[in-house]
């Protein structure tokens, strides 16, 4: 079958690959979930990459690959410089490998980017170009997209967001850090200071639960205090909202945005929005795969 002009995204798990194809328009053309093979070493993943890629593009017609993976990039895009819960990857150069199997450009970038550029590109915060992904799950991940790019720093290893210090005397963090945000906004977190999980917590408050509802607004005025320094900051249009504590935004969001305003001067918030992530677990394909168009674009292909 053949497809319109289309390049590959990857979101590489420690459990599944999922692999989409699309257009610039970015409607996914096709996709394919495979397991991430066991055990998870760089040659497997790289044999189990190539195979995959090679069943949903059996005849090489994708422009190009992009691939996000559980851990930093470098800079450049090229290599895997530590994979979360994948078996011996240091300094993996990922995109050289594949590039000599597939004989077409690859990039790479951490999965939260990955998944900021795609709610850029298609999901909560499309029509913006300069915006903040939070995700709020077991940890509190991040990514940065200024004038519509994905900013990385120096070394690739920029906007790691839930690690910014919240409370000097807080909870040690396994970062080394002390007192960060994701000691405050993250699952354990909830149930380290409400006493049960975000899911019942968001149920209770459902009900309408007085102490449910209290321990919400309470979440959101902390959670505010972590966003105000990224505000001053980074000024973005929009502050986009992901992870499965973002499933009970209705409880915090009021919230919130009432501390935030308090918090930050109305010249670095001007026309803020606040949005919550829209593509789920789909976010980091997507963005791998607009990182894969900008690729093109950077190499004057498209």
């Amino acid at each position: 079958m053949a497809y319109p002009a289309t390049v590959i995204g990857v979101d590489l798990g420690g459990t599944a690959m999922k692999l989409g194809r699309y257009p610039i328009e970015g409607q996914c053309q096709q996709e394919l979930t495979v397991p991430t093979p066991t055990p998870s070493t760089p040659s497997n993943v790289r044999a189990a990459l190539v195979e995959a890629i090679r069943q949903l593009d059996p005849q090489a017609e994708a422009l190009a690959i992009g691939i996000g993976t559980p851990g930093p990039a470098d800079a450049a895009g090229r290599v895997a410089r530590v994979a979360i819960n994948l078996d011996g990857w240091t300094e993996v150069p990922l995109a050289d490998w594949l590039e000599a199997d597939l004989q077409r450009p690859v990039i790479l970038a951490n999965d939260a980017n990955c998944a900021g550029l795609g709610e850029v590109w298609l999901g909560g915060g499309r029509g913006y170009r300069d915006a903040i992904l939070l995700t709020l799950g077991t940890g509190v991940g991040g990514a940065i997209v200024l004038n519509g790019e994905l900013f990385v720093g120096r070394t690739g290893t920029a906007a790691e967001l839930g690690l910014i210090t919240l409370d000097p005397a807080g909870p040690h963090c396994n970062s080394g850090n002390q007192g960060s945000l994701e000691q405050y906004a993250s699952i354990g977190a909830v149930q380290r200071r409400f006493g049960c999980d975000p899911k019942d917590l968001g149920d209770r408050a459902s009900q309408g639960g007085p102490e449910a509802i209290a321990a919400w607004q309470d979440y959101g005025r902390t959670l505010a205090a972590g966003l105000a320094s990224l505000v001053y900051v980074l000024t973005p249009e929009v502050i986009i909202l992901g992870g499965g504590i973002s499933g009970s935004a209705a409880f915090f969001l009021p919230a919130l945005t009432e501390e935030l305003h308090r918090r930050v001067l109305p010249t670095s918030r001007e026309d803020l929005q606040i949005a919550i992530a829209a593509l789920g677990n789909e976010a980091g394909r997507v963005g791998a795969a607009k990182l894969a168009w900008d690729k093109l674009q950077a190499l004057g292909k498209v």
